[in-house]
Protein backbone atom coordinates (compact mmCIF):
# COMPACT_ATOMS: atom_id res chain seq x y z
CA UNK A 1 0.00 0.00 0.00
CA UNK A 2 0.90 3.16 -0.86
CA UNK A 3 0.51 4.69 2.64
CA UNK A 4 3.62 2.49 4.05
CA UNK A 5 5.95 3.33 1.19
CA UNK A 6 5.31 7.00 2.05
CA UNK A 7 7.16 6.12 5.57
CA UNK A 8 10.75 5.38 4.28
CA UNK A 9 10.66 9.42 3.57
CA UNK A 10 11.26 8.95 7.57
CA UNK A 11 14.00 8.03 6.68
CA UNK A 12 15.88 10.54 4.70
CA UNK A 13 17.30 13.14 7.34
CA UNK A 14 19.58 10.20 8.78
CA UNK A 15 20.59 9.65 5.23
CA UNK A 16 21.96 13.60 4.83
CA UNK A 17 23.60 13.39 8.29
CA UNK A 18 25.60 10.51 7.41
CA UNK A 19 26.55 11.82 4.07
CA UNK A 20 27.24 15.80 5.94
CA UNK A 21 29.29 13.83 8.27
CA UNK A 22 31.62 11.61 5.35
CA UNK A 23 31.96 14.57 3.58
CA UNK A 24 33.45 16.96 6.32
CA UNK A 25 33.01 20.79 6.49
CA UNK A 26 30.20 22.51 6.11
CA UNK A 27 28.19 19.48 4.42
CA UNK A 28 27.64 18.52 7.98
CA UNK A 29 24.69 21.38 8.13
CA UNK A 30 23.23 19.24 5.72
CA UNK A 31 20.35 17.96 7.14
CA UNK A 32 20.00 20.74 9.67
CA UNK A 33 19.33 23.03 6.37
CA UNK A 34 16.89 20.32 5.21
CA UNK A 35 14.85 19.64 8.38
CA UNK A 36 14.23 23.52 9.25
CA UNK A 37 14.29 24.97 6.18
CA UNK A 38 13.26 23.02 3.46
CA UNK A 39 10.94 20.82 4.61
CA UNK A 40 8.95 23.53 6.28
CA UNK A 41 8.82 24.86 3.14
CA UNK A 42 7.37 21.70 1.70
CA UNK A 43 4.64 21.71 4.78
CA UNK A 44 3.60 24.81 4.01
CA UNK A 45 3.60 23.94 0.03
CA UNK A 46 1.94 20.67 0.29
CA UNK A 47 -1.84 19.96 1.10
CA UNK A 48 -3.09 17.53 3.50
CA UNK A 49 -3.80 13.97 3.26
CA UNK A 50 -6.97 12.66 5.15
CA UNK A 51 -6.86 9.07 3.39
CA UNK A 52 -7.49 6.52 6.57
CA UNK A 53 -6.64 3.13 4.35
CA UNK A 54 -4.21 1.08 6.42
CA UNK A 55 -3.05 -2.68 5.34
CA UNK A 56 -2.98 -5.38 6.98
CA UNK A 57 0.66 -6.50 6.24
CA UNK A 58 2.82 -5.13 8.95
CA UNK A 59 5.90 -6.36 7.50
CA UNK A 60 6.95 -3.04 5.77
CA UNK A 61 6.46 -1.20 8.89
CA UNK A 62 7.61 -3.05 11.65
CA UNK A 63 10.85 -3.15 9.33
CA UNK A 64 11.00 0.55 8.65
CA UNK A 65 11.42 0.55 13.01
CA UNK A 66 14.40 -1.59 12.67
CA UNK A 67 16.04 0.31 9.55
CA UNK A 68 15.51 3.43 12.04
CA UNK A 69 17.79 1.74 14.78
CA UNK A 70 20.02 1.04 11.83
CA UNK A 71 20.29 4.05 10.71
CA UNK A 72 21.05 5.73 14.33
CA UNK A 73 23.62 3.44 14.48
CA UNK A 74 25.49 4.88 11.39
CA UNK A 75 24.85 7.98 12.26
CA UNK A 76 26.90 8.05 15.42
CA UNK A 77 29.90 5.86 13.19
CA UNK A 78 29.44 8.64 10.69
CA UNK A 79 29.97 11.36 13.41
CA UNK A 80 33.50 9.10 15.23
CA UNK A 81 34.74 8.84 11.52
CA UNK A 82 34.38 12.19 10.33
CA UNK A 83 36.09 13.86 13.70
CA UNK A 84 38.74 11.36 13.60
CA UNK A 85 39.10 12.55 9.85
CA UNK A 86 38.62 15.95 9.12
CA UNK A 87 39.25 19.01 11.53
CA UNK A 88 36.44 21.30 12.41
CA UNK A 89 35.89 24.52 13.82
CA UNK A 90 34.02 25.27 17.08
CA UNK A 91 30.76 26.26 14.20
CA UNK A 92 30.81 23.36 12.85
CA UNK A 93 30.80 21.40 15.76
CA UNK A 94 27.88 22.98 16.72
CA UNK A 95 26.86 22.77 13.50
CA UNK A 96 27.51 18.78 13.14
CA UNK A 97 25.49 17.72 16.52
CA UNK A 98 22.90 20.22 15.62
CA UNK A 99 22.15 17.76 12.56
CA UNK A 100 22.55 14.80 14.80
CA UNK A 101 20.32 16.20 17.26
CA UNK A 102 17.22 16.93 14.60
CA UNK A 103 17.75 13.63 13.52
CA UNK A 104 17.61 11.95 17.06
CA UNK A 105 14.74 14.29 17.67
CA UNK A 106 12.78 13.93 14.80
CA UNK A 107 13.11 10.48 13.88
CA UNK A 108 15.08 8.34 16.59
CA UNK A 109 13.12 9.44 19.10
CA UNK A 110 9.76 9.20 17.41
CA UNK A 111 10.69 5.45 16.59
CA UNK A 112 11.35 4.58 20.42
CA UNK A 113 7.79 6.34 21.04
CA UNK A 114 6.55 3.84 18.58
CA UNK A 115 8.72 1.07 20.28
CA UNK A 116 7.88 1.46 23.55
CA UNK A 117 3.83 1.08 23.17
CA UNK A 118 4.53 -2.27 21.95
CA UNK A 119 4.35 -5.12 23.86
CA UNK A 120 7.00 -7.35 22.22
CA UNK A 121 10.28 -7.38 24.66
CA UNK A 122 12.36 -6.79 21.56
CA UNK A 123 10.92 -3.60 20.27
CA UNK A 124 10.83 -2.60 23.73
CA UNK A 125 14.25 -2.89 24.04
CA UNK A 126 15.30 -1.12 20.46
CA UNK A 127 13.01 2.05 21.58
CA UNK A 128 14.89 2.37 25.23
CA UNK A 129 18.36 1.70 23.12
CA UNK A 130 17.10 5.01 20.92
CA UNK A 131 16.02 6.83 23.59
CA UNK A 132 20.00 6.33 25.53
CA UNK A 133 21.15 7.80 22.11
CA UNK A 134 19.22 10.49 22.71
CA UNK A 135 20.30 10.71 26.47
CA UNK A 136 16.90 10.58 27.30
CA UNK A 137 16.87 8.80 31.07
CA UNK A 138 12.80 10.01 31.79
CA UNK A 139 10.81 9.23 28.63
CA UNK A 140 9.99 5.51 28.80
CA UNK A 141 8.79 5.62 32.04
CA UNK A 142 7.15 9.12 32.12
CA UNK A 143 5.51 8.64 29.23
CA UNK A 144 4.05 4.88 29.53
CA UNK A 145 3.04 5.43 33.64
CA UNK A 146 2.33 8.95 33.81
CA UNK A 147 1.75 10.53 30.59
CA UNK A 148 -0.96 8.34 28.87
CA UNK A 149 -2.93 7.82 31.56
CA UNK A 150 -3.00 11.42 33.04
CA UNK A 151 -2.53 13.47 29.88
CA UNK A 152 -4.69 16.78 30.04
CA UNK A 153 -4.54 16.97 33.54
CA UNK A 154 -2.76 18.81 36.41
CA UNK A 155 -1.09 15.63 37.17
CA UNK A 156 0.63 15.25 33.87
CA UNK A 157 3.65 17.39 33.64
CA UNK A 158 3.98 16.56 29.56
CA UNK A 159 0.66 18.99 29.10
CA UNK A 160 1.54 22.37 28.18
CA UNK A 161 -0.91 24.49 29.42
CA UNK A 162 -2.54 27.45 28.13
CA UNK A 163 -0.37 31.08 27.89
CA UNK A 164 3.16 28.78 28.92
CA UNK A 165 5.89 29.23 26.52
CA UNK A 166 7.78 26.43 25.29
CA UNK A 167 10.66 27.69 27.52
CA UNK A 168 9.14 27.34 30.89
CA UNK A 169 7.42 24.16 29.18
CA UNK A 170 10.80 23.00 28.72
CA UNK A 171 12.22 23.19 32.18
CA UNK A 172 8.52 22.41 33.61
CA UNK A 173 8.39 18.95 31.95
CA UNK A 174 11.60 17.87 31.76
CA UNK A 175 12.21 18.54 35.54
CA UNK A 176 8.31 17.14 36.25
CA UNK A 177 9.24 13.96 34.39
CA UNK A 178 12.28 12.87 35.79
CA UNK A 179 10.89 13.38 39.30
CA UNK A 180 7.53 11.60 38.32
CA UNK A 181 9.44 9.01 36.71
CA UNK A 182 12.43 8.35 39.56
CA UNK A 183 9.04 8.41 42.24
CA UNK A 184 8.10 5.78 40.52
CA UNK A 185 11.05 3.83 39.81
CA UNK A 186 11.46 3.89 43.61
CA UNK A 187 8.24 2.73 44.76
CA UNK A 188 8.32 -0.41 42.18
CA UNK A 189 11.59 -1.37 43.58
CA UNK A 190 10.48 -1.26 46.64
CA UNK A 191 6.88 -3.26 46.34
CA UNK A 192 9.03 -6.13 44.39
CA UNK A 193 11.94 -6.48 47.18
CA UNK A 194 14.79 -5.24 44.91
CA UNK A 195 15.43 -1.74 46.24
CA UNK A 196 19.04 -2.36 46.82
CA UNK A 197 19.29 -3.44 43.54
CA UNK A 198 20.44 -0.07 42.44
CA UNK A 199 21.26 -0.70 38.31
CA UNK A 200 17.75 -2.00 38.52
CA UNK A 201 16.39 1.80 38.47
CA UNK A 202 15.67 2.61 35.16
CA UNK A 203 16.93 6.10 35.73
CA UNK A 204 20.25 4.86 37.15
CA UNK A 205 20.71 2.27 34.48
CA UNK A 206 20.08 5.28 32.03
CA UNK A 207 22.82 7.61 32.99
CA UNK A 208 25.43 4.74 33.32
CA UNK A 209 24.85 3.91 29.83
CA UNK A 210 24.73 7.48 29.02
CA UNK A 211 28.11 8.31 30.64
CA UNK A 212 29.32 5.29 28.49
CA UNK A 213 28.89 6.08 25.69
CA UNK A 214 30.39 9.90 26.45
CA UNK A 215 33.51 8.37 27.55
CA UNK A 216 33.38 5.99 24.39
CA UNK A 217 33.16 8.70 22.02
CA UNK A 218 35.89 10.67 24.26
CA UNK A 219 37.98 7.89 23.94
CA UNK A 220 37.46 7.96 20.14
CA UNK A 221 37.27 11.54 19.28
CA UNK A 222 38.13 13.12 21.96
CA UNK A 223 36.46 16.49 23.77
CA UNK A 224 35.32 17.37 20.03
CA UNK A 225 33.14 14.22 20.13
CA UNK A 226 32.19 14.76 24.14
CA UNK A 227 30.83 18.21 22.87
CA UNK A 228 29.16 17.01 19.76
CA UNK A 229 27.26 14.15 21.62
CA UNK A 230 25.94 16.43 24.00
CA UNK A 231 25.20 19.01 21.48
CA UNK A 232 22.92 16.94 19.79
CA UNK A 233 21.37 15.45 22.88
CA UNK A 234 20.17 19.19 23.57
CA UNK A 235 18.77 19.31 20.86
CA UNK A 236 17.01 16.44 20.58
CA UNK A 237 15.41 16.63 23.63
CA UNK A 238 14.11 20.15 23.43
CA UNK A 239 12.80 18.52 20.33
CA UNK A 240 11.33 15.84 22.26
CA UNK A 241 9.44 18.23 23.98
CA UNK A 242 8.63 20.67 21.30
CA UNK A 243 6.97 17.90 20.24
CA UNK A 244 5.05 17.56 23.75
CA UNK A 245 4.56 21.19 23.90
CA UNK A 246 2.17 21.31 20.80
CA UNK A 247 0.71 17.46 21.00
CA UNK A 248 -1.62 18.84 23.83
CA UNK A 249 -1.06 22.43 24.22
CA UNK A 250 -4.46 23.98 26.69
CA UNK A 251 -6.46 21.14 25.92
CA UNK A 252 -7.87 19.95 29.42
CA UNK A 253 -9.51 17.33 31.13
CA UNK A 254 -11.18 16.02 34.22
CA UNK A 255 -9.31 13.29 36.30
CA UNK A 256 -11.91 10.69 35.72
CA UNK A 257 -12.72 11.55 32.89
CA UNK A 258 -11.83 9.57 29.26
CA UNK A 259 -9.42 10.07 27.09
CA UNK A 260 -10.59 11.00 23.47
CA UNK A 261 -9.75 12.56 20.28
CA UNK A 262 -10.54 15.48 21.73
CA UNK A 263 -7.30 15.81 23.83
CA UNK A 264 -4.97 16.06 21.14
CA UNK A 265 -3.63 18.32 18.61
CA UNK A 266 -3.85 16.47 15.31
CA UNK A 267 -2.41 17.77 11.42
CA UNK A 268 -2.89 15.84 8.58
CA UNK A 269 -0.03 17.64 6.51
CA UNK A 270 1.86 15.64 4.27
CA UNK A 271 5.58 15.66 5.48
CA UNK A 272 4.67 15.60 9.71
CA UNK A 273 2.61 12.82 8.66
CA UNK A 274 5.09 10.82 6.33
CA UNK A 275 8.31 11.77 8.08
CA UNK A 276 7.32 11.39 11.56
CA UNK A 277 5.25 8.43 11.06
CA UNK A 278 1.66 9.80 11.54
CA UNK A 279 2.69 11.14 14.72
CA UNK A 280 0.98 14.25 13.60
CA UNK A 281 -2.36 11.90 14.29
CA UNK A 282 -1.93 11.92 17.93
CA UNK A 283 -5.52 12.62 18.79
CA UNK A 284 -6.00 8.37 17.34
CA UNK A 285 -2.91 7.72 19.16
CA UNK A 286 -4.20 8.61 22.97
CA UNK A 287 -7.55 7.90 21.90
CA UNK A 288 -6.24 3.91 21.48
CA UNK A 289 -2.25 3.99 22.32
CA UNK A 290 -1.92 0.37 21.02
CA UNK A 291 -2.87 1.23 17.64
CA UNK A 292 0.63 0.51 15.06
CA UNK A 293 1.46 3.98 13.69
CA UNK A 294 0.45 2.67 10.37
CA UNK A 295 -2.66 2.40 11.01
CA UNK A 296 -3.71 5.42 12.93
CA UNK A 297 -7.12 7.54 11.47
CA UNK A 298 -7.70 11.44 11.17
CA UNK A 299 -10.70 12.71 13.10
CA UNK A 300 -13.03 15.16 11.75
CA UNK A 301 -13.71 16.70 15.27
CA UNK A 302 -10.47 16.85 16.62
CA UNK A 303 -8.59 19.87 17.35
CA UNK A 304 -6.38 20.53 14.73
CA UNK A 305 -3.42 22.86 14.22
CA UNK A 306 -3.05 25.87 12.12
CA UNK A 307 -0.02 24.27 10.73
CA UNK A 308 1.99 21.04 10.64
CA UNK A 309 4.59 19.49 13.79
CA UNK A 310 7.00 20.46 11.33
CA UNK A 311 6.33 23.97 10.46
CA UNK A 312 4.45 24.84 13.64
CA UNK A 313 8.40 24.98 15.50
CA UNK A 314 8.72 28.73 14.37
CA UNK A 315 5.40 29.71 16.01
CA UNK A 316 6.82 27.93 19.66
CA UNK A 317 10.33 29.75 18.68
CA UNK A 318 8.34 32.93 19.15
CA UNK A 319 5.66 32.87 21.82
CA UNK A 320 3.71 35.68 20.75
CA UNK A 321 3.40 34.36 17.36
CA UNK A 322 2.05 30.82 19.07
CA UNK A 323 -0.17 32.19 21.16
CA UNK A 324 -1.73 34.39 18.24
CA UNK A 325 -2.13 31.24 15.80
CA UNK A 326 -3.07 28.29 18.56
CA UNK A 327 -4.82 30.44 21.50
CA UNK A 328 -8.03 31.41 18.90
CA UNK A 329 -8.67 27.32 18.58
CA UNK A 330 -9.12 26.46 22.29
CA UNK A 331 -12.83 25.72 23.02
CA UNK A 332 -13.31 28.50 25.62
Amino acid sequence: MRRNYMYLWSLFPAVLVILGNMMGGWWVALNAVFSLVILVFLEKLLPENKENDSEVNVFLPNMLLQLHVLMQLLVFISAVYALRSHVFSPTMLLLMGMSMGINTGGSAIVIAHELIHRKNKYYRFLGKFLLFTASNIYFYVDHLRIHHKWVGTEKDHATARKGESVYSFFIRSVTGQIAGSWKLETARLQNEGIVKRIFDNYLIASIVLIVLIIAAFYALAGWSGVLVILIQAVFANFLLEYTNYIEHYGLYRLDNERVTEMHSWQSDKVISRYFLIDLSRHADHHYYASKPYHTLKTYEKAPVLPGGYVEMIYYALIPPLWFRAVDRLLIK
